[in-house]
């Protein structure tokens, strides 16, 4: 299989980064502010221009800027972030570009303004671009992306990773695992692979760490599906596709683990052209909206939920207020988004109105040159 970097998949970086973060600036902590917020900030290191892997910043009460706080050193191509339940614990990806094998890392994060590295994994696989811990909080899943594989890590006493307890290997001309998540049961495990263009269904034995498939699920040629989100009542599942800038609206039964696409919805305006890569997708805790960042226009495209989840209505197009827009975090009020812009290395907040859904302007950024995700603490 050739492998395809998941970076210049949709086409080269381009001049990138309208102001790069001094490093002196992160590695000197700021401030404390009472009551702050601790988010992290991936970034790509193995890309020009170098990011910095792992930024720890924060939010003071009552304001949606983020302050640089310090970089953890030592880890590279930070791309994905998870963490146990007990919040003690976070897990993050490593794609290191251009190695056979990416790594996981484990930090504690029991000050989360001083991530403690706790040591690292091989994931079995190139460029692992997502994972998640499994609602038993025995296992981080991962997906990888060059090598189109799902790997299950043990996780150990003291939160550090154990060798793979199972490798699945996904079968087709160019397989690329984008996503691997646990379904609202806890019951399945999803991976969403751009490369085959399918959604697969496993079952996970929680004692032996072991998955099997269940369903595979092939939507068209050429879709891309990138990563899903789920209706917060669980019966429903979105998925955005990267190639074809189109969501999928699937149905979903725990009961069977029966994932089943139901409808298809342009991701953009009609008479949209040019570059259309959808990049993230999200979902509101009160279910009524979804959101889809779209790489070109650098938008985020907002829908309107109906039908209990079923319908899905595309009712704004608005800028992100950056280059390229690769990720997009609601913040723990979902009162403001958080837009990873990784051409022009910017992390951009713009307001939300609750009533409506809709994002505002963008309201202030943070320049990280090749930023690609955002996690509140």
């Amino acid at each position: 299989m050739t492998a395809i970097s998941r970076r210049t998949f949709v086409g080269a970086v381009g001049a990138a980064g309208a102001a790069a973060v001094v490093g002196a600036q992160l590695a000197t902590a700021a401030s404390r502010p009472r009551a702050a917020t601790t988010v992290y900030v991936g970034s790509y290191t193995t890309s020009s221009p170098s990011g910095h892997g792992l930024d720890v910043t924060q939010r003071a009460a009552g304001s949606p800027a983020l302050t640089p706080v310090r970089t953890v050193p030592k880890l590279t191509d930070v791309s994905w972030f998870d963490r146990t339940r007990d919040g003690r614990i976070l897990y993050v990806t490593n794609e290191n570009e251009g190695a056979e094998t990416g790594t996981v890392s484990a930090l504690d994060i029991s000050d989360p303004t001083r991530p403690k590295p706790l040591g690292s994994v091989s994931s079995q696989g190139g460029s692992p671009t997502h994972l998640s811990v499994h609602p038993s909080q025995k296992y981080v899943l991962a997906a990888n992306y060059d090598s189109g594989s799902v790997v299950v890590l043990p996780i150990k006493s003291g939160g550090n990773l154990g060798a793979a307890t199972d490798l699945q290997q996904h079968q087709g001309k160019e397989p690329h695992a984008h996503q691997v998540v646990t379904d609202p049961s806890g019951k399945w495990v999803l991976t969403v692979d751009l490369g085959t263009d399918s959604v697969y269904v496993y079952s996970f034995d929680t004692g032996k760490g072991k998955l099997k498939l269940h369903q595979q699920i092939t939507l068209p040629a050429g879709a891309g599906p990138r990563h899903l989100a789920f209706h917060p009542n669980g019966e429903f599942a979105y998925v955005a596709q990267e190639l074809r800038p189109e969501i999928t609206v699937a149905s979903w039964d725990a009961a069977t683990g029966t994932f089943k696409p139901i409808a298809v919805v342009p991701a953009v305006p009609p008479g949209s052209t040019g570059d259309l890569f959808p990049g993230e997708i999200a979902v509101s805790r009160d279910g009524k909206f979804v959101y889809a960042t779209v790489r070109g226009p650098n938008t985020i495209d907002t829908f309107t939920v109906a039908d209990g989840g079923a319908k899905l209505t595309l009712v704004s197009s608005a800028p992100s207020g950056g280059n390229w827009p690769r990720h997009l975090a609601l913040d723990p009020g979902e009162n403001w988004f958080y837009v990873s812009n990784q051409r022009s290395g910017t992390v951009t907040w713009l307001p939300r109105d609750p009533a409506t859904g809709l994002p505002g302007k963008s309201a202030g950024s943070l320049a990280i040159p090749n930023v690609n995700s955002v996690f509140f603490v």
